[in-house]
């Protein structure tokens, strides 16, 4: 007979309420830090950078930061779960609605994250070539079909016993046991495509750069290290917070599959929650793309936030939203 830790596990509740409490603090310290960091950001391209008039890429990053505020409003409930011993919400709708806004905006992310890199490895790796992405993000429509894109590919994850990864659970009911192992496989074949395929890319994209910045002896090499800090940048945002969260994961169906000890369950589904609050830090660390992404963008900021930081602004706020139909070489990404 199974023991109760186990049916804890099966019932998404907390076998360490301490440590989920802690899991729950660093939810909250994130939402603390995160919070007014993406709105200034966010307020910063809607009311001085006029992200839509601009043919640079901030119709992209507008985009990231939108993704990142509609995550945070997620992280309240999660650590109030947390503190109450759940690894997530009992009720049903609640739960759903969690799952789905988690999911989505953290595709979201990823996917402009991912574009971000690729537009700029196709203006540094092939500036004479036609850029489809260049001609895309001057309107919104190329953001819109990311968004679309996401939702069917969210809709398998609302379910709860993905969040508790439940996945090919063995119920004991043999008849439905092929049907529902298939349509575990898929979803979780769902939630690592959506890490894996873009990791690839990046990981391409950053090597091309890198290669073209060695080759590069002549000319503009500050534009291609600019490229080269932005890539490393989402580079290290990706490895950092995604990555981890999806090998425990991979390891956590591993275990519950092949493993039957029970410890060894319960270790490595607390060990997955723990990298999934991990997963939320880049709520935090996608400025520092938009820092990378461009100089005027860091320059705008701190004179408009910490003014007292710039010496001699460069980019005066006036200025730098007024005229972006014409940006410079050096400003494109």
């Amino acid at each position: 007979m199974r023991n109760s830790s186990y049916q804890k596990i099966e019932d998404c509740e907390a076998t360490n309420e301490t440590l989920y409490k802690f899991y729950a603090a660093i939810i909250i310290i994130i939402f603390i830090l995160a919070l007014p960091l993406n709105a200034s950001v966010l307020h910063l391209f809607i009311f001085k950078l006029k992200f839509w008039k601009s043919n640079t890429n901030n119709v992209f990053l507008f985009n990231l930061v939108l993704a990142d505020i509609l995550l945070l409003f997620c992280l309240p409930i999660k650590a109030y779960n947390f503190i109450h011993g759940e690894r997530r919400s009992k009720n049903d709708a609640v739960c759903k609605a969690m799952l789905f806004m988690l999911f989505l905006n953290r595709g979201a992310s990823i996917a402009f994250l991912t574009v971000t890199s690729i537009d700029r490895y196709f203006n540094v790796v092939h500036p004479g070539r036609k850029n489809f992405l260049r001609a895309l993000k001057k309107s919104p429509q190329i953001s819109i079909l990311i968004w679309l894109f996401l939702l069917p590919l969210t809709v398998p994850t609302m379910l709860q016993n993905f969040e508790c990864c439940n996945s090919h659970k063995d119920d004991g009911k043999e008849d439905d046991a092929e049907i529902k192992d298939l349509t575990d496989s898929l979803r979780e074949m769902v939630f690592f495509t959506q890490i894996v395929i873009p990791f690839i890319i990046l990981v391409y994209c950053t090597v091309r750069i890198v290669n073209r910045l060695r080759k590069k002896t002549v000319g503009d090499r500050t534009k291609l290290k600019r490229a080269v800090f932005l890539v490393t940048s989402v580079m290290v945002v990706f490895s950092f917070c995604f990555l981890p969260c999806a090998i425990s994961r991979m390891v956590l169906l591993i275990i519950r599959v092949h493993v039957q000890d029970e410890v060894i369950q319960d270790k490595a589904a607390v060990a997955f929650d723990g990298l999934m609050v991990l997963s939320y830090m880049d709520c935090l660390l996608d400025p520092l793309v938009y820092c990378f992404c461009s100089t005027k963008f860091k320059a705008i900021y701190l004179s408009n936030y910490f003014p007292f930081f710039v010496k001699d602004a460069t980019v005066p706020p006036e200025s730098s939203t007024g005229n972006t139909s014409h940006p410079t070489r050096n400003d494109v990404i």
